[in-house]
């Protein structure tokens, strides 16, 4: 999987941006096959946010937002939310539109 990490208004250091992509891979196990992540860090009115997004099959996109005094506490912030959402989409049951053939009435 493909995590890109970027520093918007920010100046973020390397042990940062290990841990970041550490946490990302491992939440993204979660799915079964994650196509790729972004991760966007920003400085804002003496704010630091976290902008994580998780492409998955299907086109589907789950993103998180959060915003503390540091970033390494908004990073666990966004990564606890975007974790919840994979695991309410793992737990919702598909639906079958098809009728199996050996089930389907003769």
């Amino acid at each position: 999987m493909r995590v890109t990490i970027t520093a918007r208004h920010a100046e973020i250091d390397d042990d940062l941006r290990a841990h970041a992509k550490d946490l990302v891979e491992k939440v993204a196990k979660l799915v079964r096959r994650p196509h790729h992540a972004q991760v966007v860090f920003t400085d804002a009115h003496g704010e630091a946010g976290v902008e994580i997004e998780v492409h998955v099959p299907r086109g589907r996109v789950h993103v998180a937002k959060s915003a503390a005094a540091d970033h390494r506490s908004a990073l666990d912030l966004a990564i606890a939310r975007v974790k919840r959402q994979l695991l309410d989409e793992k737990e919702t049951p598909r639906t079958r539109r098809t009728i199996r053939r050996s089930k389907a009435p003769r």
